[in-house]
């Protein structure tokens, strides 16, 4: 399988496409990166770090096109390859494409992927790394600017359109695992977690409901968890503390700090909402089914979220199979059983219905990290 994984600046690909490659070498089933980035400087040795765009735009197109050729010549000594580059290049206020057509044709994808994450984590990594000359929402563009493209590049051959997902990085863990599945277990379903989120911040018990019902659709299928990444939380802790008069956030990634205006968070808040509404539709598309925990919140009320509500009706509507876990003691609506393919009254009850339908793979086929 070979797989074009694209992303944004500040995403740590390499640093995350490592995990991907332990968890392989663990599984017995090595998988080769190539980075394009790395790769153009070590063919260009004359060009200082972090200044490669600044090359002429015919320079580094030929550097692109070297390097690209490399990999098409060994990428058939492997079976399984990931390559790592940008869709795009945004420069100097420049917009310039990362790829040749004829390059892509002969590397002939299986898949591809856009990584994303959180746009805090994005800007901190890149603080980090002493770049500042960007907002939040050049962030939040240049994501956007990237799943368009790579989704425009795997649709570009009418006769064999390319399998294209959007993952997130992960906030409370890392996705790698979901990552390797998409490239070395095409048969595994593809599930779109499903369940509430803003309004159940403060209940403990059900937070880890929730999170037990996530860890447990992850270990058995590839998981599309809108929970990897949810600016939402940032959006409503800065319109708080501009409430309480504070004019900064603050920010931890891998032990730094790093510092945010509330007013520039809140300037954004409708790109960050309307970002969320697409993409989680997008992956509730990119998924085989859709399964919603519907948790029982104190008093006996149902926690269906109208988030939620919306999810499992895209997915009806979209020719998905819809599963629902219902858990308070008062029964579901015709809204939610006229849709559903099935209604269990426990997590435990759904998995053992999967494993009977013969829609989890067998255990000899799970890979050695993370065995369910």
């Amino acid at each position: 399988m070979r797989m074009m994984l694209t992303g944004q600046v500040g995403l740590d690909k390499a640093q995350y496409l490592q995990q991907v490659q332990d968890m392989a070498r663990e599984a017995g089933e090595p998988v080769r990166v190539f980075n394009v980035g790395e790769m153009m400087y070590r063919e260009a040795p004359d060009v200082r770090p972090g200044r490669i765009l600044d090359l002429p735009l015919s320079r580094l197109t030929s550097l692109r096109r070297a390097v690209f050729r490399d990999i098409l010549n060994e990428a058939p000594r492997h079976r399984h390859v990931i390559v790592n580059s940008h869709a795009t290049f945004r420069w100097r206020n420049g917009l310039f494409s990362a790829f040749d057509f004829d390059q892509l044709a002969m590397l002939n994808a299986d898949v591809y992927v856009t990584l994303l994450d959180n746009v805090e984590s994005v800007h901190g990594r890149l603080l980090r790394d002493g770049t500042d000359s960007h907002t939040l929402k050049d962030l939040l563009v240049w994501r956007e600017e990237e799943i368009l493209a790579t989704e425009i590049i795997s649709k570009v051959s009418p006769d064999r359109p390319t399998p294209f997902f959007v993952l997130a990085r992960g906030r409370e863990k890392s996705t790698a695992r979901t990552l390797f599945r998409l490239l070395t277990r095409p048969g595994m379903r593809k599930v779109y977690p499903s369940f509430p989120m803003s309004h159940v911040v403060d209940m403990p018990q059900v937070l880890d409901e929730i999170q037990r019902f996530r860890q447990k659709l992850a270990g058995y299928f590839i998981a599309f968890d809108p929970g990897d990444v949810d600016e939402k939380q940032l959006y409503d802790r800065a319109v708080a503390a501009l409430g309480e008069h504070q004019q900064t956030l603050n920010i931890q990634l891998d032990g730094r700090t790093a510092t945010l205006r509330s007013a520039e968070i809140v300037s954004v808040g409708a790109d960050i909402n309307g970002q969320i509404y697409a993409r989680d539709f997008m992956m509730v598309r990119q998924s085989d089914m859709i399964v919603s925990l519907i948790p029982e919140l104190p008093g006996g009320r149902p926690g269906l979220s109208s988030g939620v509500e919306r999810e499992l009706q895209h997915a009806f509507d979209h020719g998905r199979e819809v599963y629902v876990i219902w858990k308070p003691q008062s029964g579901p609506s015709p809204f939610i059983t006229q849709t559903a393919t099935h209604v269990f009254t426990s997590v435990d009850e759904a998995i053992n219905h999967f494993k009977m339908k013969g829609m989890i793979m067998p255990q000899s086929l799970f890979e050695a990290a993370g065995t369910p």
